[in-house]
């Protein structure tokens, strides 16, 4: 299992994250993306309009390190000493493909899809951090 089921309930109840990739000079661009997770292949795949003649696209498809960051600032304290913020970083590699129909309204057939090696979260699964790296089934 890639993401604990808070970190899975986590993601749910968000709808933006930011999509850091590596850009042609090979500094970093980051991009404010919708997203959804993926349950039966443990994986985050991002869509949007026109995602196939992005930037980000073109970053993925030359270079497939990624970083991808959902945060909030939570109603009451969930951390150390009343911190209300908390978070998911997940890197890994992503890969871009077409699927069959759009994921919503209004999308394109591209999706890039993201395939967590480290997840980092903090006051997810309680006060703190949880950082570690994760493995896939090889039949994944």
């Amino acid at each position: 299992m890639i993401f604990t089921e808070a970190e899975r309930e986590y993601l749910a109840t968000q709808s933006l994250g930011r999509l850091a990739s590596i850009g042609p000079g090979g500094g970093r661009q980051v991009n404010p993306v919708t997203y959804w997770v993926n349950v039966g292949t443990e994986t985050i795949e991002v869509g949007g309009p026109g995602l196939g003649g992005s930037q980000k696209f073109r970053n993925i498809q030359a270079d497939p390190r990624i970083s991808f960051v959902v945060d909030d600032v939570a109603t009451e304290p969930v951390g150390p000493g009343g911190q209300r913020g908390r978070g998911l970083e997940v890197r890994g590699r992503a890969e871009v493909l077409a699927v069959d129909r759009p994921l919503m309204e209004g999308f394109c057939r591209e999706v890039i899809r993201i395939h967590p090696r480290r997840v980092i979260a903090w006051n997810v699964d309680g006060p703190g951090k949880n950082a570690r790296n994760v493995t896939r089934n090889p039949a994944n």
